[in-house]
């Protein structure tokens, strides 16, 4: 088991699992830390917990220090000049006609890096303009093609449920979610019930899709013909919680049935 902290960037609001290097931490404070980056600020968004080391990216990258009022200058500081910077990409992209929606720009806390973020539907040959980019701010220059969801991600937001962006507040990576998953949990079919403020299918579709599926193991599925206590019938719906069915027994009309009141005796017939 190992020391783990949660740091979100101030930068971008980005989620950081990094080791508190014997620090004491509480929830709050300004650490300054390792990232692929160089150094950032960040702010300790959980208290140091316990986890084990097969479920984080070892070596973890570490808190250096508890930030200092010099540090959080040099972030503000650093924040006037990348709005500059970020109005100065679009301008030279522009002029050398380059499809790129610029979304954020930031400095590494040393200024060793300026790393800008942009959204484009194609590839983007962005060499002359890191060129251009470094000549005017000597410093190493990274230009990072990123998706929609990566944008709501960094810009943050409510979803439809009411709560802030699940990508924005806890996530660090994006799972794999299908419209299957929407199927599986009979949701209706409704873009604008099933995707998200970035316009792709709902990262929480993912959350109860295991458990869906296995509450369904020992039930029918919509379409199914049952052979029932009471006749043949259509399965119409089913409810995972109660685990009930309902079959369209025609004269009868639809009736509800119980795992418990199958006992083994009803059979369950390929979709006709």
């Amino acid at each position: 088991m190992i020391d783990v902290v949660v740091v979100r960037l101030k930068a971008t609001k980005g989620i950081y699992y990094v080791s508190p290097n014997m620090l004491e931490l509480k929830i709050g404070d300004l650490v300054v830390f390792e990232t692929d980056n160089g150094l950032q600020l960040g702010e300790v968004c959980k208290d140091i917990y316990k986890e084990k080391q097969d479920n984080v990216d070892l070596p973890l990258q570490k808190v250096v220090r508890i930030a200092e009022d010099s540090d959080i200058k040099n972030f503000e500081d650093n924040v006037k000049i990348t709005d500059k910077a970020l109005k100065d990409a679009r301008k030279i992209s522009k002029e050398l006609e380059l499809d790129m929606n610029f979304v954020e720009a930031y400095y590494s806390l040393d200024k060793s890096q300026l790393v800008f973020s942009f959204l484009s539907e194609n590839r983007v040959d962005f060499r002359e303009l890191a060129k251009k980019l470094a000549q005017k701010y000597k410093t190493r220059i990274e230009l990072r093609q990123i998706g929609v969801r990566d944008k709501s991600k960094k810009i943050g937001g409510l979803g439809p449920c009411g709560l802030f962006l699940c990508c924005n507040a806890f996530l660090t990576d994006f799972n794999s979610v299908s419209i299957n998953m929407a199927k599986n949990q009979f949701l209706a079919l409704n873009p604008s019930k099933i995707n998200g403020v970035c316009g792709r299918l709902l990262c929480c579709l993912d959350y109860e899709n295991d458990v869906y599926t296995e509450l369904k193991k020992d039930l029918p599925k919509i379409g199914m013909v049952a052979d029932t206590p009471l006749g043949m019938g259509k399965v119409v719906s089913v409810d995972v919680f109660k685990k009930t069915y309902s079959v369209d027994l025609k004269e009868k009309g639809i009736v509800e049935f119980s795992k418990d009141e199958k006992n083994g005796s009803t059979k369950w017939y390929i979709r006709l």
